[in-house]
C-alpha cells in the first residue's frame, strides 16, 4: 500500500502538470463513466493530498477522490514536466518505491541519471516525452509514439489533457464530491505534517495516542490518529524510537510521542524530496549511494527478519500485528 510520502509525490506531478489546464475526462473501462461526466471539460484547479488520501479539485466545486488501496496505480503519458522530487528519482514514483534510485559515484549529491543516461535534474524545467509508471512494480515506458496512448488493462478514469494523459487503474476509492464531502472525509483522517505543520497538529497526535489502550504499533497505522504511515514507516519509527511496539498509547511517555510525531515529519519530508523511505541518518557519501540504490541497505528493521540488529546484535523479529507484518528488535524495542 502506497505511504504517504508517494501520495504526495503523486499529488505534485498533477500540481505540475494539470492544475490550470481544462481536462477531458473518460472511463476507458466505463466502471466510472458517470463520475468521468462530470468532471469532463472542467479547469483542475487544485491538487491536494492528506496521508494516503488524494483530492483533485475542479471547476465549480467538483473533487475526484483517489484512494490507491493495495493495487491503485497512476500512468502518466505525453510531454511530463516533472517536478524536482520526481526528477530527484528519476521519475521512478512507486507506491513504495523499494526499487531504489541509483546515484552516480560516492557524493551523495552527485548528479542523478536515467537508464538512458540522461541528467534528469536538468529536465525539470523542460517537458520529457515519456511514460512514468506509479505503483508499486513502476517501470520506465521508454518512448511514447502515439498520444494519447492506448490504455492499458482496466483503466477506472483517463485525465486527459494538450500535452498529457494521465491513468488510474485499481483504486480502492474513485469518486466524485462536493467541498462538503471533502470535509468529511478529511475530518476523519489525523493530522498530516506537511499539511499541519503547527503544534496544533502535535497536539492532536498526541492527545490521540495518549487517551487509547490501543497498542502504539497499531495507533501509528491508524489513519484517524495519524496520516500517511504504512508498514515500513510503522517499523522503521518505533525502531528510531527504541519503542516496543506493544506498548499501549496511554503508556507511551508523552515526550516519546512528541518525538515520533517529529520523526514523521522528518522522515515523510525526505520521502517526498528522495522518493525513497530513507530512515538511516548520518551515512556516509558512501553507504547514503549504496542505501538510495537498495533497500536492504536503507532500513533498520524492516524485511529484515532473521537478520542481527544493526545496533545489538539480536535477530530482529517478524511477527502479525493488524493482519500487517510487524518487523521489530526484541533487545533495542524491549
Amino acid at each position: 500500500m502506497p505511504e504517504g510520502h508517494s501520495v504526495h509525490r503523486i499529488t505534485r506531478q498533477f500540481e505540475r502538470n494539470f492544475v490550470g489546464h481544462v481536462v477531458h475526462a473518460s472511463s476507458p473501462q466505463g466502471r466510472f463513466a458517470a463520475g468521468a461526466a462530470q468532471l469532463d471539460g472542467r479547469r483542475m484547479t487544485d491538487a491536494r493530498a492528506v496521508g494516503k488520501q488524494m483530492f483533485l479539485g475542479f471547476e465549480g466545486d467538483v473533487w475526484l477522490r483517489v484512494h490507491l488501496g493495495m493495487y491503485g496505480a497512476w500512468d502518466f503519458a505525453g510531454e511530463i514536466l516533472m517536478d524536482a522530487t520526481i526528477a530527484s528519482a528519476n521519475g521512478r514514483m512507486g507506491q513504495t518505491n523499494q526499487r531504489g534510485t541509483f546515484l552516480e559515484g560516492p557524493n551523495p549529491d552527485a548528479v542523478v541519471f536515467d537508464a538512458a543516461g540522461e541528467n534528469s535534474l536538468t529536465s525539470i524545467g523542460a517537458p520529457r516525452r515519456a511514460r512514468l509508471r506509479m505503483s508499486e512494480s513502476e517501470k520506465d515506458g521508454g518512448g511514447l509514439d502515439v498520444f494519447p496512448p492506448e490504455p492499458v488493462g482496466q483503466v477506472r478514469v483517463r485525465l486527459l489533457t494538450d500535452t498529457v494523459c494521465a491513468d488510474l487503474r485499481g483504486p480502492t476509492a474513485c469518486e466524485v464530491l462536493d467541498p462538503a464531502q471533502v470535509e468529511q472525509v478529511v475530518a476523519k483522517l489525523g493530522p498530516d505534517p506537511l499539511i499541519d505543520e503547527g503544534p496544533e497538529a502535535e497536539e492532536r497526535f498526541t492527545r490521540a495516542v495518549r487517551k487509547r489502550g490501543t497498542p502504539i504499533g497499531l495507533l501509528l497505522m491508524d489513519q484517524s490518529v495519524v496520516s500517511g504511515i504504512g508498514n515500513v514507516y510503522r517499523a522503521e519509527m518505533l525502531f528510531r524510537a527504541r519503542q516496543n511496539p506493544h506498548t499501549p498509547g496511554r503508556q507511551v511517555p508523552e515526550e516519546h510521542v512528541r518525538h515520533l510525531w517529529a520523526d514523521w515529519a522528518k522522515l515523510l519530508r525526505i520521502g517526498v524530496e528522495t522518493g525513497q523511505m530513507m530512515t538511516m541518518d548520518d551515512l556516509d557519501p558512501e553507504a547514503y549511494r549504496l542505501a538510495m540504490a537498495n533497500r536492504a541497505d536503507r532500513h533498520w528493521v524492516y524485511k529484515r527478519e532473521g537478520l542481527p540488529c544493526r545496533v545489538c546484535g539480536t535477530n530482529i523479529a517478524l511477527e502479525e500485528m493488524g493482519a500487517r507484518k510487524l518487523y521489530w528488535c526484541p533487545y533495542c524495542q524491549a
